[in-house]
Formats: structure tokens, C-alpha cells, sequence
């Protein structure tokens, strides 16, 4: 069949999109071939060690804090019900809302000598003795709860997606054959949750390697923060580049680890009796015990930062006198809305190019596109520096040759770098949501339109488009937030003097003096608190008879 011209220029878009998406790994492959033997001496000796050690203690670490606050709330909140239940459905996923690095400022600030916990210990219990028993948050132990807290919403929302759709037809044999509650769960509910916690622990992994604020902040000595010191303290970009290729087989190993957990993973539900389990009430002790154990992880992981970053901006008048973090809204803004913009567009084209015209090309083009958010932010950032200068160094020899005064760093300067880098990042979002729109409209209507004579781009106006805006808002909403709290690619790309919000607190923590910028880490979170809501929007399932 003929190719139509939109056809062919979405399926040229699209694999240029690819291309684009797939160039900072190109880039670091190229750096990496520097030799740097000197260097690699000194990170041999006294820095990988370490390095990887305290990447592999925190991934596992935060993956078991993850696991068990995520997968144990989901159970309870799928399985029973209790006073309290409806509000903990909309506050159990908030923590999201919560940047890691926000939680780490939060609270070492809580922590800290002469922080309000040890106030508080000191005036309740005078002894001195007492002051030992609270937590050094300045360490990895300290690392893996904050970032734990914060991130466990991944596993808790796939996880109570799978726990809340169980057929109470393998509850009931179970029961029959003499199981219990706790050997339901461990012998059936959990091995066939198995696919959705390699989901979530798989996200958890990789907003973890990506973390930097919080593991420099706290101490601890990632692969990360190795890559950040070595490319900005050190002055080798070679170095950086081949300890990011280290990150990068993580990520690939993280990868096949999520694959191979949900491997198999196809569960049957009888067609002709497609009961789900029925919620077992608890009251009393249970109850209680139950609303204890969902509303701790909550309370911890968003709303002790949220009110902390509200009294610290109340104490210190930042609502009133604060006038620079206005404009760095302003640049936070104009970035993600940018970068949002240009993210929806090559989604869309992306998508409909597979759709159109299905083949190898386009099908390698939306899984490359897919790619960009497994990719840290500095990972990014170090890739798209050698293009990025290409660019712009193409720019001033192209003006120098035709008589024009040269314009200097223009991606760099025009903030177009930090948009590319959300762009590739953040672009698995737009291609999922979109692509699960289309799955939800039936070939049938591409068919009938163009049996009618309909042009493909009259189709998608008239018919795609309009079904398609659900999931065209959605994919709004998350990449802007994610842009918005987005920091390791923002810290090195931005133009200079140019802050974000995200940047500006950063500056703050390391200067000592957090609590100036907890005006601008309240706006990210309140601007962050709507999409986390709307992605707890989905009604709960109907519970079942009792």
C-alpha cells in the first residue's frame, strides 16, 4: 500500500525522535574511549569501592523499605476494610509528591543537634543519655529511610492495582484446603502480585540511581555522586563518561531483573464466575492497628515535610518578602511547559507512526523512545554536553564564515539543553499514556474512516484526537510535575545565572541554609500534590459480598 506524505514525514519524526532519544548513550560510548589511566588508578583505589558498595546498600535497602511499606498497605487497604480506609487511599500515594531530595533536607533539618527533635527529646526526657537514641540521618542507614519513605508509593500503586482485582476463586479453594489468611497471602496473593512489585521496585531502582541531592546531602558515596565529583571537581569528562557506562549496565541489569520478574506472569480468571474477594472487616484493635500501619508511612513521607516546609516559610516570612523565588518559578515554569509541549508532540508522532504504519522502524523507534526515562538525569546531562556543544560550535563557525557575528553558547544560553534533556527523559511518559489511549480505540475506526475517504489527518483530528484527551491530559500533568522536580540535569545544564526551583534549593542545602528555600520546595510540592491525586483518581473496586 502507498505511503501518504503525513505517513511518511511522522515515520521520518519518529526515527528521528529515536535518534535524538538515543544520542547521550552514543555520546558517553564516544567519551568513554579516552583513555584516562592516571584517573582510573585513583577511582580503583579510593573511590568505586566505595562507590559500589554504597549503591548496592542503598538500592537494596530502599527496595526492602519500598517493598514492605508499598506491598504490605496495599494489602491491607485491598483486603480489609476499617475506619479510616476511604482517606488513606488518597494520602498513602502523596509521599510522591515529595522530592527525595526535599525529604533529605526535611529532615537532617528535623535531626540535626539542634533541630527540633532534639529539642523536643531534650525538654521531655533531660538526660542526656536520651540524645543517642535518635538517628544520624547523615548516613546510609539515614539514606535509605528517607528515600524509602518517599518512593514506596511505586510499589503501593501497582501493587494494590494487582492486590484489589484477586478472584475470590483461589481465596476459597485455599480456604477449603485448610489455608489461613497469612498463607493465602504468602502462597497466592503475593506470587501473583509478583509482575506488579517488579514494576514498582524496578521504578524505585532507577529514581533511586538517578537521586544525587539526597545521597550527596546525606553522605553516602553513589555511583551518582561519583560521576558528579569526577566530571566537576576532578575536571574529567572521560572518567565521568566510562563510570557512567558502569550506571548504565545497572540500569540494564535493573531492566532484565523487572522482565525476568514478570516473566510467566499470565494469570486466568474464571470467565463464567468473575467474582473478586471480598474485603474482610476489622474493627477494634485491628482496626486500629491497620489505620496505625497505613497513616505512619503517609504522615512520615509527606506530611512532616509538607508542614515543616509551610512553617519554616510562615516563620521566616518567605511568603511575603520572598521575592527571587518568584522568578525562578517563572524559569522553572517556562522550561517544563516548553519541554511538556515538545514531549506531547513527538509522543503523539511516535505513537501514530506505529500505528499507521506498523513495521520494524517505527516499532524500534517507540521502544528506543521508551528508553529515555531509564537514563539518570546526570547520565543525560553528560551525554547531551558533547552534542549540545557540537551545536553550538557548528552555530559560531557557520556565522564566522559568512561574515556574522558569532552568537556564542545558543543552547546552552537559551536553556534549549535543559529542554532536551526533560524532553528525552521524560518521553516514555507521553508514548505510554498515548499508546494506551490507542489501545482503547478500536482499528475499526481507522478502517471506516478511510474506506470513507477520510485522510489520515482528518481521522486523527476528528476521531483520534477527542478519545484520545483523557490520556493526552494525563500525559500533561506528569511530565510537567516531573519536570518541575527534576534536578541532577537542571544543576548542569541550565544556562548561568539561571535557577529553578529545584537548582535554587539546592544552592540553599549547600550553603547551609535550607530553610531560605522552603518557599520554592513548597511550590514544587503543592504543585505536585494534583497530579499525585489524579493518579490516586481511579475509583476503588466495588467490595464484594460479604
Amino acid at each position: 500500500m502507498t505511503r501518504t506524505v503525513p505517513e511518511i514525514i511522522a515515520i521520518f519524526l519518529a526515527a528521528l525522535t529515536a535518534l535524538v532519544v538515543a544520542a547521550p548513550v552514543i555520546s558517553i560510548a564516544v567519551l568513554a574511549l579516552q583513555p584516562e589511566a592516571e584517573l582510573w588508578q585513583h577511582l580503583l583505589a579510593y573511590v568505586l569501592p566505595q562507590a559500589l558498595r554504597d549503591t548496592a546498600a542503598l538500592l537494596i535497602g530502599v527496595g526492602i523499605v519500598a517493598l514492605g511499606i508499598g506491598a504490605g498497605t496495599a494489602w491491607l487497604i485491598s483486603s480489609h476494610d476499617f475506619p479510616g480506609r476511604a482517606l488513606l487511599l488518597w494520602l498513602l500515594p502523596l509521599p510522591l509528591a515529595i522530592p527525595t531530595y526535599l525529604a533529605a533536607y526535611v529532615y537532617v533539618d528535623l535531626f540535626e543537634p539542634l533541630g527540633l527533635v532534639h529539642r523536643t527529646l531534650a525538654t521531655l526526657m533531660p538526660m542526656p543519655d536520651a540524645i543517642k537514641l535518635l538517628p544520624a540521618m547523615r548516613s546510609l542507614p539515614g539514606a535509605i529511610f528517607v528515600i524509602g519513605l518517599v518512593l514506596y508509593p511505586y510499589v503501593y500503586l501497582s501493587a494494590r492495582a494487582m492486590f484489589q482485582h484477586r478472584s475470590a476463586d483461589f481465596a476459597e479453594a485455599a480456604k477449603v484446603l485448610g489455608a489461613g489468611r497469612w498463607t493465602t497471602f504468602r502462597r497466592i496473593s503475593l506470587p501473583m502480585a509478583r509482575p506488579a512489585l517488579a514494576v514498582g521496585l524496578a521504578l524505585v531502582a532507577l529514581e533511586t540511581l538517578n537521586d544525587i541531592g539526597a545521597s550527596e546531602y546525606l553522605g553516602v558515596r553513589t555511583l551518582t555522586v561519583s560521576v558528579f565529583t569526577t566530571w566537576l571537581n576532578r575536571g574529567s569528562l572521560a572518567g565521568a563518561a566510562q563510570l557512567s557506562l558502569f550506571m548504565l549496565a545497572i540500569v540494564t541489569v535493573l531492566i532484565a531483573i523487572e522482565r525476568f520478574g514478570r516473566r510467566e506472569s499470565s494469570y486466568e480468571f474464571s470467565a463464567e464466575n468473575p467474582r473478586l474477594m471480598a474485603r474482610t472487616q476489622l474493627h477494634g484493635w485491628r482496626g486500629a492497628l491497620a489505620l496505625t500501619a497505613c497513616l505512619l508511612p503517609a504522615l512520615l513521607g509527606f506530611a512532616v515535610p509538607l508542614l515543616y516546609l509551610l512553617h519554616q516559610s510562615i516563620r521566616r516570612g518567605l511568603l511575603t518578602t520572598e521575592t527571587t523565588v518568584w522568578r525562578d518559578a517563572g524559569h522553572t515554569i517556562m522550561l517544563a511547559a516548553i519541554a511538556t509541549g515538545v514531549a506531547l508532540l513527538l509522543g503523539l508522532i511516535v505513537v501514530i507512526a506505529q500505528r499507521w504504519r506498523a513495521s520494524r522502524l517505527t516499532d524500534a523507534s517507540f521502544a528506543i523512545a521508551q528508553t529515555g526515562y531509564a537514563l539518570p538525569g546526570l547520565v543525560l546531562a553528560l551525554g547531551l554536553l558533547t552534542p549540545v556543544l557540537f551545536i553550538d560550535n557548528s552555530l559560531n563557525a557557520l556565522a564566522r564564515w559568512i561574515g556574522a557575528t558569532p552568537p556564542g553558547l545558543v543552547m546552552v544560553g537559551s536553556g534549549a539543553a535543559v529542554v532536551i534533556a526533560y524532553v528525552i527523559r521524560f518521553l516514555a511518559v507521553p508514548t505510554g499514556f498515548i499508546k494506551a489511549g490507542f489501545e482503547r480505540i478500536p482499528v475499526d475506526y481507522d478502517d471506516s474512516a478511510r474506506a470513507a475517504g477520510a485522510p489520515v489527518m482528518t481521522s486523527l483530528r476528528v476521531i483520534q484526537l477527542p478519545l484520545l484527551r483523557p490520556a493526552l491530559l494525563g500525559a500533561v500533568i506528569v511530565v510537567f510535575v516531573d519536570c518541575l522536580k527534576e534536578l541532577p540535569a537542571t544543576l548542569l545544564l541550565r544556562p548561568l545565572n539561571v535557577e529553578t526551583l529545584a537548582t535554587s534549593i539546592y544552592q540553599y542545602a549547600s550553603r547551609g541554609s535550607f530553610e531560605e528555600g522552603a518557599l520554592a520546595a513548597l511550590l514544587i510540592v503543592a504543585a505536585s500534590i494534583g497530579p499525585v491525586m489524579w493518579l490516586a483518581r481511579f475509583a476503588d473496586v466495588p467490595k464484594g459480598p460479604v
